[in-house]
């Protein structure tokens, strides 16, 4: 049994759809700049098809079908972000401006975790620093 050529049609679009949109349309390849620093864009993809037919009826009998049909497809794809890391620090920045208080909070997610991870590592070597002071004193050999 032969398909219907409306299906061929949405078929061809899709596939062709699928050529165009890879992972690396949304993730792209880092780029490494002079100092070191690696930048990988982050891009929003937004896609939609439509297609449609009709069989049209036959004045004159005959064997062939009449069909009629289109079908159409539109892209796009847009940067939205630029993940940069430099010197082990991971910062995410935004390519529009942030529209509001949570979205300036959520940009400010990875900054505030790298500033609370390095207060906690200056605080675990003070401790560290002052036990081993205390125990230098507190040795009965010196």
């Amino acid at each position: 049994m032969s398909n219907h050529p409306i299906e061929g049609m949405m078929d061809t679009t899709l596939e062709k759809i699928k050529q165009m949109v890879d992972v690396n349309s949304i993730i792209g390849d880092p780029i490494t700049a002079p100092d070191g620093t690696i930048i990988i864009p982050i891009s929003k993809i937004s896609y939609g098809f439509g297609s449609g037919g009709s069989d049209l009826p036959e004045k004159i009998s005959s064997d062939k079908n009449r069909f009629g049909g289109g079908a159409a497809a539109g892209i796009t794809i847009q940067p939205v972000a630029f993940l940069t890391i430099s010197a082990g620090n991971v910062r995410m920045i935004q390519v529009d401006p942030y529209y509001g208080s949570v979205d300036r909070v959520i940009g400010m997610v990875p900054e505030v975790f790298d500033k609370v991870n390095d207060m906690m590592g200056q605080r675990k070597a003070k401790k560290a620093a002052e036990k081993s002071a205390s125990d230098k004193l507190n040795d009965p050999q010196i």
